[in-house]
């Protein structure tokens, strides 16, 4: 998805870094693993504090931040230790946003994908029902940046490139995603979850297409998120035991457990076979179903 949402630069410049790694040989949730997924995720959370927003306000440098040559720079900053947020970059601190979002994916029997998120922002959106309609209007006010470098009511900053402006589309963190190969899907996904959505489904693109999970363990599969600010790495219980904990502690990283990350909702197409796999994800209350053909 393009600016003014974040999620496809994002997601692009974190396979970009990451491809520079053999991640298959780290083995899946190993301390490593989790280490150069979170050093990837620290710097494209950087980049997206500071460059990004509605291209027709701002000169997004789409073309810098999805360059592989740039990718490298990135990875070369990556040593064995844990970097410090506030020696990458100043700027934006992520919110947490609540998950009055929705994502559905969908396949037709000639192979049309589709990927959806769609959003009020927050619970109830702005509080306001449209009289004889019965739904909710948005409040996607609340993700632009309301006075650039002062913080907000809860303490939080934002960047020049999200600023308030009239006709300016808001920034996001929606990632609805297809993967294609040869032209044609193998994956779709997306997730709701605020600014958890980018890294979730980055896991689930990495599980299946690296690690070659079918799409249900792909998305069970527990998960990590990294956003620069705050300065540590949620995790889910079940990615590390508590002597690889320890090792990404004494690595120089703080870890806050969290209950979960993301609420994926994905396809995988086996083109060999032509079988279509569904897959909720057991975090929420979403439906995989699907018709034969008759």
């Amino acid at each position: 998805m393009p600016p003014p949402s974040s999620g496809g630069i994002a997601l692009i410049e974190l396979l970009n870094i990451l491809e520079n790694i053999d991640l298959k040989s780290l083995g899946h949730n190993s301390t490593k693993y989790v280490h150069y997924l979170t050093e990837a995720m620290r710097r494209v959370y950087a980049d997206r504090s500071k460059y990004l927003g509605d291209p027709d306000f701002y000169p997004v440098p789409i073309d810098s931040l999805i360059s592989k040559n740039y990718a490298k720079k990135l990875y070369s900053q990556i040593t064995s230790s844990a970097s410090n947020s506030a020696d990458i970059l100043p700027g934006l601190v992520e919110s947490s946003e609540s998950m009055e979002t929705t994502h559905y994916s969908i396949i037709d029997k000639w192979g049309n994908a589709v990927s959806v998120t769609t959003t009020i922002n927050s619970g109830y959106g702005s509080k306001v029902v449209v009289d004889g309609a019965g739904f909710f209007l948005n409040n996607e006010m609340d993700d632009f940046s309301a006075k650039p470098g002062v913080p907000n009511q809860f303490g939080l900053l934002g960047s020049e490139a999200n600023s308030i402006e009239p006709g300016k589309r808001m920034l996001s963190s929606m990632t609805p995603t297809i993967v294609l190969k040869d032209d044609k899907p193998v994956l779709i996904v997306g997730s709701p979850g605020g600014s958890t959505i980018i890294t979730a489904v980055l896991q689930v693109v990495l599980n299946v297409l690296d690690f070659e999970m079918d799409v249900n363990e792909a998305v069970d599969a527990p998960r990590i998120h990294h956003q620069w600010y705050p300065e540590h790495i949620s995790i889910e219980d079940g990615v590390l035991d508590s002597s690889g904990t320890l090792e990404l502690i004494n690595m120089g990283h703080k870890v806050k457990d969290i209950p979960y990350l993301g609420l994926i909702e994905a396809i995988k197409i086996d083109q060999k076979t032509g079988r279509v796999s569904g897959a909720t994800d057991r975090r929420g209350f979403g439906l995989a179903k699907g018709e034969l053909d008759k």
